[in-house]
């Protein structure tokens, strides 16, 4: 098994600004909207005015089902307020209609997932059913960790989790990133983002269709 994949409460750059940062965003902190803007500010403002985000909104998954072919995901390039607003109307308009929702072709876990199990059998390794079918098991062939750390990332995504927030350093095709989620009573998602320490590259916003309104309520915010 590689840990070296994937580390979750590894070190991320909220460590660089708050000296608690998983107790930062809890409930019972006074500043913690405070906390939450300065995060946003630091993760999201400069990509945004950049145009180095993407707004990815994954669903699919309902009712406790995580078959990785039934996770579904759209992508939206946010390039400043405009992007934001238009992406808030489409959702809230699709939602309300009863809309079939947009999917981008390639899929998130499928596709990769199959790679990997491909890969692995290639070099000699036997993958039986179970582990093909139970995220906890991929980390017993190369790149799976990564697999599984994403899978749980929108897993927690969809049904929720009691962490305010969770850092976490994974390994990806694009280099290492760094993952920083939030469970929060004003939005749920993730940001995606290089190391602190590397070039600027590109930011991905991930989170639950049914997160669109609430989050990027807050992107609007920091406009």
């Amino acid at each position: 098994m590689n840990y070296t994949e994937a580390k979750e409460h590894a070190e991320g750059r909220l460590h660089q600004i708050f000296a608690m940062p998983y107790e930062a965003f809890n409930n019972d902190v006074p500043e913690r909207k405070l906390h939450l803007r300065i995060a946003l500010q630091a993760l999201l403002d400069e990509a945004l005015h950049e145009q180095r985000l993407t707004l990815q909104v994954i669903h699919g998954w309902e009712n406790g089902a995580f078959a990785p072919a039934d996770l579904h995901h759209h992508e939206h390039k946010l390039r400043g307020t405009d992007d934001i607003a238009a992406s808030l109307a489409y959702y809230r308009d699709a939602l309300a209609n009863l809309t079939p929702l947009p999917i981008d072709t390639g899929s998130l876990l499928a596709e990769p997932l199959a790679n990997a199990i491909a890969s692995a059998e290639q070099n000699g390794a036997t993958i039986d059913a179970e582990t093909r079918e139970s995220p906890a098991r991929w980390p017993d062939f190369p790149n799976g960790l990564a697999l599984y750390t994403f899978f749980k990332v929108y897993h927690r995504l969809t049904y929720g989790e009691d962490d305010a927030y969770r850092s976490i350093s994974c390994e990806t095709a694009a280099g290492l990133r760094e993952i920083h989620e939030f469970h929060l009573e004003e939005g749920e998602f993730a940001v995606v983002t290089p190391p602190h320490d590397a070039p600027a590259g590109e930011v991905k916003l991930i989170l639950h269709v049914s997160q669109v309104e609430p989050v990027l309520a807050l992107l609007s915010d920091l406009n």
